[in-house]
C-alpha cells in the first residue's frame, strides 16, 4: 500500500496522524480557518465549515483535546449533578443537555446526589477536582432550592428546580403558561363549566399550574366549578376521591384539568364508575406527559409536556455561553406544549 501526499495510506490506514496543515491542504483554506471551523467558531461561513468538516473526516483528523485544553484553560467536560437519576422528570432534562453537549463535543460527568446535601457537596467537590469546565445542577421537583453561591470556580445553570439567588442562572417549565394551554384548549373544544384538580400544595409546580388556569378562566369570564382548586396528592387514587366529591357538588361539569397524569387516570376511573362518559360528557385533561400512562388511559389523554428535553437543552445553550464570558442570570422559562388526545375531543 502506497503512501499518499497526505499520509495517508490508500488501504485506508493513516502512516502518521493528520495535522491541521493537512486538513487545511485538503480543504484548500488556511490553517486558522480550519481552527475556526472545527472548535465551531463564528465568522466560518457554512460551506467553509462543510469542506472543513469533510476533508477533516476524509483524513481521520483527530484534534489534540489536550493541547487545546492547555491553550484554552479548559478540559471540554462537564459535570451534571441531579439527585433524582431514576426520575421522569430529571432523566429528559439531562437527555436534552446531553444532546447539546454531543454537537459540541464536549464530555459529561454524571452524578446523582439521591437528594441528600452530604452527598451533594461531596459530588461537588470531586467534579470541580476534574477541572470540569461548568456545572448543570437537575432538581427533582420544580421547587427553588438553595444556591451552590457565587464562590464557584466554573459556570453553574439550575435546569427543572430554579436557584433562589437571581443573579444565577436558571431554566424552567412555564408551568403557569401550562394551566393557561389548558383552560384554552378546554374552552376551544367547547367546554364551559371547567374544574380543577391539582397535586400536593406543597410543590410550586402544583400550584402554578393552577394559577395559570384560574386565570385564563377569569379571563374567559367563566367561573371555577366547586369555588375553589382542590388540592391533595400526585395520586389516582385522590383523582378518584376528589371527582366523586366533585360530581355530588357539581353535578353538571363538563371538564376536568388535573394537575398530573396520575390524577387524571383516577379521574377517568371514577367517572366511568358514575356512568359519565369521557369525553361527551367531560372532558379531562391531564400534565406531565407521562407516556405509560397517557397513553394507556381509556380514552387515551390529553395532557401538557413540559418541553424538558427543551429545558437541558436551554441550560447547556447557557452554560456554553458562561463559558465563553456571556453570562445570563435570572430564571429562563420554556413554553410547554399540549398533546390533545381522545379524553378532550367530542366526536
Amino acid at each position: 500500500m502506497a503512501e499518499t501526499a497526505n499520509g495517508v495510506v490508500s488501504g485506508g490506514f493513516s502512516a502518521k496522524p493528520a495535522t491541521l496543515r493537512d486538513v487545511a491542504a485538503l480543504a484548500g483554506v488556511s490553517v486558522a480557518t480550519v481552527s475556526k471551523a472545527l472548535n465551531g467558531r463564528e465568522h466560518v461561513r457554512a460551506e467553509t465549515r462543510v469542506k472543513v468538516q469533510q476533508a477533516a473526516e476524509k483524513l481521520n483528523f483527530l484534534p489534540n483535546v489536550l493541547a487545546q485544553g492547555l491553550l484554552s484553560g479548559r478540559t471540554g467536560t462537564v459535570g451534571l449533578l441531579t439527585s433524582d437519576l431514576v426520575g421522569r422528570f430529571s432523566l429528559p432534562v439531562m437527555m436534552g443537555a446531553e444532546d447539546a453537549f454531543g454537537a459540541g463535543s464536549t464530555s459529561v460527568f454524571l452524578c446523582d446526589a439521591r437528594g441528600d446535601g452530604i452527598r451533594e457537596q461531596h459530588h461537588l467537590h470531586a467534579l470541580l477536582s476534574r477541572r470540569v469546565d461548568g456545572l448543570i445542577i437537575v432538581g427533582d421537583t420544580t421547587n427553588p432550592r438553595e444556591s451552590l453561591g457565587q464562590h464557584l470556580p466554573v459556570p453553574v445553570v439550575y435546569a427543572y428546580a430554579p436557584s433562589l439567588d437571581e443573579r444565577d442562572m436558571s431554566v424552567v417549565s412555564d408551568n403557569v403558561g401550562a394551566g393557561r394551554q389548558a383552560v384554552e384548549h378546554m374552552v376551544r373544544s367547547g367546554r364551559s363549566r371547567i374544574a380543577y384538580i391539582a397535586g400536593d400544595k406543597e410543590f410550586l409546580a402544583a400550584r402554578d399550574r393552577a394559577e395559570g388556569a384560574v386565570q385564563a378562566l377569569h379571563q374567559f369570564g367563566l367561573p371555577l366549578m366547586g369555588d375553589e382548586v382542590m388540592y391533595g396528592a400526585w395520586t389516582e387514587s385522590w383523582g378518584r376521591s376528589s371527582v366523586r366529591a366533585l360530581i355530588d357538588k357539581c353535578p353538571d361539569i363538563d371538564a376536568v384539568i388535573c394537575g398530573s397524569d396520575q390524577i387524571a387516570r383516577g379521574v377517568l376511573d371514577a367517572l366511568r364508575e358514575s356512568g359519565r362518559t369521557v369525553p361527551d360528557e367531560v372532558a379531562v385533561m391531564g400534565h406531565d406527559n407521562w407516556e405509560l400512562l397517557a397513553t394507556q388511559a381509556r380514552p387515551p389523554l390529553s395532557t401538557i409536556d413540559m418541553n424538558l428535553e427543551l429545558v437541558g437543552r436551554k441550560a447547556a445553550q447557557l452554560l456554553f455561553a458562561a463559558i465563553e464570558g456571556t453570562a445570563e442570570p435570572g430564571i429562563h422559562s420554556i413554553s410547554t406544549r399540549l398533546l390533545a388526545r381522545d379524553s378532550t375531543a367530542r366526536g
